[in-house]
């Protein structure tokens, strides 16, 4: 299997590339730079190899925790975490359930500790569509979708470096799809 330099060799090598292609089939500079951005962070830090002990995961530093669950949960290289069609959006689906449970539990940390109300869960979802609008007022309508290109882009990138060394040791090509 390719290492962990290899990825990452992968992925600084298709940033220019995934750039004039984002460029090209979008004709703005803006929606380019994020799908690049979301790209080399899909591919350094938001990839596949999540669900091991890998540079990608000790990336993280600090807040590499918020992985346990994940690697728990999914085996490594299943079609789960490295496949092409659900890996990307079962790790933006998981991120963002970490990210709001961690907020409602600092929320609810902070309301006790300083005597408040305990909001509830209505009044999160509230603030993630908040957030939304936010981007789309700020960053142009397509911002989310490019966000996730990216991040399917750069996850792919690690996948097929995969299925391409899994298929020169193996010949089989199936386990990914």
């Amino acid at each position: 299997m390719p290492s962990g330099k290899t990825h990452d060799a992968v992925t600084f090598l298709f940033t220019a590339p995934v750039w004039a292609a984002a460029w090209k089939l979008t004709g703005s500079v803006a929606i380019a730079t994020t799908v690049t951005a979301t790209f080399l962070f899909g591919g350094l830090m938001f990839g596949p190899d999540l669900d091991t002990l890998s540079k990608q995961y000790t990336r993280w530093g600090i807040f590499k925790s918020l992985w346990y669950p994940y690697q728990a949960f999914f085996k490594h290289r299943s079609r789960w975490s490295h496949g092409l069609i659900f890996g990307t959006f079962l790790r933006v689906v998981y991120f963002i359930g970490v990210l709001t449970l961690l907020s409602f539990l600092v929320t609810f940390i902070a309301t006790i500790y300083m005597g408040g109300e305990i909001p509830h869960l209505f009044e999160f979802t509230k603030n993630w569509q908040q957030i939304g609008e936010f981007g789309r007022n700020n960053f142009g309508e397509y911002f989310f979708y490019s966000i996730f290109v990216g991040l399917w882009v750069g996850a792919a990138s690690h996948t097929i470096t995969d299925m391409a060394g899994s298929f020169i040791k193996t010949g089989r090509l199936g386990e990914f799809l």
